[in-house]
């Protein structure tokens, strides 16, 4: 395929299996505190950045001395279990060297905090395959709008358009949709967005890795190039 290609990746629950430890913290957090997370609270924090996370937390239920109290509770148990417990999800690596062998430009845009991130992607192993690992921290915004995403295409060269981002979050499907971006929605928790969110929101749905491989995500995206050629 001649047009040029990028791939952005988010990192927990796209390439990370890690939304089960986000469960883990939510829990460690609200034994600490002795309150109770509502589904309500679960929404909103799920679209929160960390420091954001900390500030509803410490605001809503009075836990730590400060919002930054809580922030530094978060960020160690999140370091410990990036440094020994994190694991990619079942065909993420793969599917990422496929790519890389094929020359296509990657990076990666995510909420958690840059020193995590980097932490993530070098135990898991992502990290020497990609142009730039960009976290909300660097950009000041959160994925509620598409600064962070702008921020990691920068390293690859690329158009929006000619950009696919890979999701398993609804509400930052919808941020990259709506800038211009083209989408793969990654089905992990009904937290982050039920299938059926995905298969509305994204342009490729799919429940993992395993359904996807690196030569048949680029049959999608040359099918899709022709069409527009042929339109």
């Amino acid at each position: 395929m001649d047009t040029p290609l990028g791939i952005i990746f988010d990192c927990d629950g796209t390439l990370v299996d890690s939304m089960g430890v986000w469960r883990e913290l939510e829990e460690s957090l609200t034994n600490q505190g002795g309150f109770t997370l509502s589904k309500a609270d679960t929404d909103i924090i799920t679209t929160l950045s960390i420091p954001e996370t900390a500030a509803y937390i410490h605001e809503h239920f009075g836990l730590g001395a400060t919002a930054a109290a809580v922030e530094t509770m978060i960020n160690e148990f999140m370091l410990d279990y990036y440094s020994h417990r994190a694991c990619p999800r079942p065909g993420a690596l793969a599917f990422v060297q496929g790519l890389h062998e094929q020359g296509v430009p990657m990076a990666v845009a995510s909420s958690t905090p840059s020193e995590l991130l980097i932490e993530a992607m070098k135990s898991c192993g992502f990290a020497p395959y990609m142009k730039a690992i960009v976290s909300v921290e660097d950009v000041g915004s959160s994925k509620r709008s598409p600064e962070v995403y702008d921020a990691a295409r920068a390293s690859l060269g690329t158009t929006r358009a000619q950009t696919w981002g890979f999701e398993d979050a609804t509400y930052a499907l919808v941020t990259l949709s709506q800038a211009g971006y083209h989408t793969v929605g990654i089905y992990d928790d009904d937290k982050a967005g039920t299938w059926e969110d995905l298969v509305a929101t994204a342009d490729v749905a799919i429940q993992s890795f395993e359904e996807l491989t690196s030569a048949g995500f680029m049959a999608v995206v040359a099918s899709l190039y022709n069409e527009k050629l042929t339109k």
